[in-house]
């Protein structure tokens, strides 16, 4: 199962996106994506292509279910034969599969925005803290990060909306459609949480590919750096687009 968007032309390189299971009806039309999602072809100045990893139900993938990663390498083989020169994922705890996927095929594998964390603290004062905002804190552990030196993960501050209503929303089969207003009141709320706690916060993480659709407010409201996974997106896409 695919998806098409953005420009058309053969010859423009595509962003290849492994778009989680929605278990959709046969015959059945998605939701148009909100403004600044991964999959809003408006959000990025190159094209898209999609391929769904069958079977990766967002549980599964939060939870880290070694049995999918055969899909997720047959789904990034099949984006890369339409044409896509650079491959990220629809969930930020696709990380587990990074190594796999990009030991299978032969083009940048940026799977999660997690990815970004050894730049981002070098960014900023030692003492200076990261907030990683994520889907499931349960699940977005130390593993993920991929930080040698204690000190590094210890600057890591980790929130998330877990048992907010987008959580429920995409745990069921199909979801609805993404409720932005809840997802920004659920992250401005953890956001508040963890600052009020760790006042060294001086830079914000999405894990979460559901959240770019509200980076501006937030930044707005915070006043604070903020990436997400389609900040990485463009930087990996300006690095393959020249010639």
């Amino acid at each position: 199962m695919y998806y098409v968007s953005g420009m058309t032309n053969a010859t423009m390189k595509s962003l290849g996106i492994l778009r989680l299971d929605r278990f959709l009806p046969p015959g059945t039309v998605a939701a148009d994506p909100p403004d600044g999602s991964i999959l809003n072809p408006s959000t990025f100045d190159f094209p898209t292509i999609f391929e769904v990893v069958e079977g990766a139900g967002v549980e599964r993938v939060v939870k880290g279910d070694v049995a999918l990663e055969p899909a997720f390498i047959a789904a990034a083989k099949r984006v890369i034969d339409r044409g896509a020169v650079v491959i990220a994922t629809t969930c930020g705890f696709a990380i587990r599969h990074q190594r796999a996927i990009s030991q299978a095929v032969s083009v940048p594998v940026v799977t999660s925005s997690l990815l970004l964390l050894p730049l981002l603290l070098r960014q900023l004062p030692p003492k200076a803290k990261i907030a990683v905002l994520t889907y499931d804190s349960r699940h977005c552990s130390e593993d993920l990060f991929d930080l040698e030196k204690r000190e590094d993960r210890g600057r890591i501050v980790v929130g998330g909306i877990e048992g907010g209503k987008f959580w429920h929303d995409e745990l069921k089969s199909p979801p609805p459609p993404v409720d932005v207003q809840s997802i920004e009141a659920d992250v401005a709320a953890c956001i508040q949480r963890l600052r009020s706690s760790k006042p060294e916060i001086a830079l914000i993480l999405f894990e979460c590919a559901a959240f770019p659709s509200v980076s501006a407010s937030i930044r707005r409201l915070t006043r604070l750096p903020l990436y997400d996974i389609t900040d990485l997106c463009r930087m990996s896409m300006a690095a393959v687009r020249q010639g």
